[in-house]
């Protein structure tokens, strides 16, 4: 009768060595919610695992929560506010999701899936990841010693930022010329989309303000229409590009910004709070973790963004010539 019950639960939870073993030698992917014991696992993603589990059955897809705290492998992991998604296959790191964004977890499951099947039935390699999020100093100091891919994921930390172009900004038809105000003030605009935010994705978000009045009312504001989604960097730099950002937004509320910086976008595009047109990170640990939300693939190197930028500049060169 134990066993039956075993068989259909839908997340096993890991809380001895012998079960994280076993987890890691289970066949096909396991995709492991790694949470903290005073929240618990992740309610919000369960009915997205009940649902792909009818879809591919029991034999190569398998969900399972492990506390942070029960485990040594996962110590890095404690503390962290942020569901931590990690897929395993083949006793191998394949891929991580941070935060509860169902479409980014369905798409991930569904990819490592099939990658998943190449090996079994093809002998395709395994495509192995590290989790570059953990930020404990020791993985930082090896991440500058290693180079490839991983070195790419910290430099491109340390060189960009997130901006939001918000909804009440978007519905008055301000975006183009925010935009514009924001090329000609230095920054160079990496990626750009306009995405209407989930509530899930906005609790997330600002869950540094959890337990505060005006709490409710950001996040239903943020879900209310598109924003526009920007990662920014900027060419020979003279200030940190997050503090630069933030210089150039000014101060939170409008009516301050009107009265201290009348040229910054919020002095010119907001209203009152929250309605204040656009989002800047605090600092750089805030941008870090705000672009690991909102763009989890996002990976640039330095030499991407040079190149971005030469490329740039050569364009408004010819330009130049031209006139």
């Amino acid at each position: 009768m134990g066993s039956k019950k075993k068989e259909i639960a839908l997340q096993v939870n890991i809380s001895t060595q012998e079960l994280w073993e076993e987890m890691l030698s289970s066949k096909g992917l396991t995709v492991v919610d790694v949470y903290q014991g005073w929240c618990g696992p992740c309610k919000p993603v369960v009915s997205l695992f009940q649902k792909m589990r009818i879809e591919f059955g029991l034999d190569l897809l398998h969900f399972a929560s492990a506390e942070a705290d029960c485990l040594d492998v996962l110590e890095k992991y404690r503390g962290k506010c942020e569901p931590t998604f990690l897929f395993y296959a083949g006793g191998e790191l394949v891929a991580v999701v941070k935060g509860a964004n169902a479409p980014l977890l369905q798409k991930t499951i569904l990819d490592q899936l099939e990658a998943e099947k190449k090996v079994l039935a093809e002998g395709r390699e395994r495509k192995v990841v590290k989790d570059e999020s953990l930020s404990d100093e020791e993985e930082c100091l090896s991440h500058e010693k290693d180079d490839g891919e991983d070195e790419d994921v910290v430099s491109s930390e340390k060189t960009c930022t997130l901006a939001i172009i918000k909804p009440d900004a978007v519905v008055h038809g301000k975006t183009d010329e925010i935009i514009v105000k924001i090329q000609e003030a230095g920054f160079d605009i990496l990626t750009h989309e306009e995405r209407t935010m989930t509530e899930a994705e906005m609790q997330l978000f600002y869950q540094h303000r959890a337990g505060k009045e005006v709490f409710e009312k950001m996040v239903h504001h943020m879900c209310s229409g598109p924003s526009h989604l920007l990662i920014l960097t900027r060419a020979e730099d003279t200030k940190d590009v997050v503090t630069a950002w933030r210089d150039l937004m000014g101060p939170c509320d409008p009516n301050v910004a009107r009265r201290e910086q009348p040229e910054s976008l919020r002095a010119q595009y907001g209203t009152e709070m929250p309605f204040n047109a656009v989002h800047g990170s605090r600092d750089r640990e805030d941008a870090n973790r705000e672009l690991a939300l909102l763009f989890p693939s996002f990976k640039f190197s330095e030499e991407d963004i040079e190149a971005f930028q030469v490329s740039r500049k050569v364009h408004q060169i010819c330009q130049h010539l031209q006139i």
